[in-house]
């Protein structure tokens, strides 16, 4: 059976004509199902409605030997089943939204070209909840080791490419599992500006152009999908993915943002029932926990 792949997609007519011709708008660390799952689906679903336009650029601490993504031209499957209000849900889509994956460990000068880009706007993540973090490290030697020290690198590149032109900030929204994660993202950036001693204009330059948003992200979705599972899915499609992503239909997405963030997050008009921007979010965790 045929292992998915940009041909495969194109020939069945599964992903948009223009699909590979969107410009690079999203970075994202970290390549997990839940980000797949639900944020680059998302964001898919919105380039196929003609609002957002935009492709992501994922950076992965691991390296890059037997790359799926590469194998499938960053193309990949997501299968929604279940029940919701109801009636049985069985989908599948082929998200295009991934431009590609770069190895932060062997390619970090390819990932500081990605701050020079002018289209960038948006950075999101999902590095475990131990991933946000503060640890003092020289930002200028290889590629930094803790996920808030990269970030700052990369926003320093961006800062120095543009010259802290305030529209050239950028909209950060981490997803990890812990209540703050944006402002504690941001005391991070801060800390690790402060140590390397970046300078009194690129703090200025993070505290007014560049947003870092609480979010909080919900959604089921099989870590690894079981042989047996993932045979018989293939049998269904008629080729087999390596990055079969398999979720529940229930899936919600709450951002902590203003109107600058709702302009450049325009992803979530495509899905306002589950991707909610608000200034204030914590209804949402106060909901979950309840829950």
């Amino acid at each position: 059976m045929p292992q998915l792949s940009k041909k495969i997609a194109e020939n069945q007519k599964l992903i948009p004509s223009d699909a590979f011709d969107l410009p690079v708008k999203v970075l994202q660390f970290g390549t997990g199902v839940l980000l797949r799952g639900l944020c680059d689906y998302q964001i898919d679903k919105a380039n196929r409605a003609g609002i957002f336009g935009g492709r992501i650029v994922v950076v992965k601490s691991t390296s890059s030997g037997g790359d799926a993504f590469t194998d499938q031209d960053g193309l990949y499957t997501v299968v929604v089943r279940g029940i919701q209000q109801g009636k049985n849900v069985d989908d599948a889509t082929v998200v295009s939204a991934i431009s590609r994956v770069i190895s932060a460990q062997e390619n970090w000068d390819d990932v500081l070209k990605i701050a020079r880009n002018p289209h960038l706007e948006v950075i999101i993540s999902n590095t475990t909840e131990v991933g946000i973090e503060y640890v003092a490290e020289n930002l200028f030697k290889d590629s930094p080791v803790s996920f808030p020290a990269k970030l700052t690198r990369f926003l320093y590149e961006r800062f120095k490419m543009f010259g802290g032109h305030k529209n050239k900030g950028l909209i950060v929204v981490p997803t990890e599992l812990i209540t703050d994660n944006g402002l504690k993202l941001r005391e991070c950036v801060e800390k690790n500006a402060k140590q390397n001693q970046l300078g009194v204009m690129f703090g200025k330059w993070l505290k007014y152009h560049v947003k870092f948003c609480n979010s909080l992200i919900e959604r089921v979705v099989l870590d690894k999908p079981t042989a047996e599972i993932q045979a018989k899915i293939a049998t269904e499609l008629g080729y087999e993915d390596q990055l079969l992503v398999v979720a529940e239909p229930y899936h919600f997405w709450a951002i902590e943002g203003d109107d600058r963030v709702k302009q450049v997050l325009s992803f979530a008009l495509a899905n306002p029932e589950s991707i909610v921007i608000d200034e204030d979010i914590s209804f949402y965790y106060e909901r979950k926990l309840g829950i």
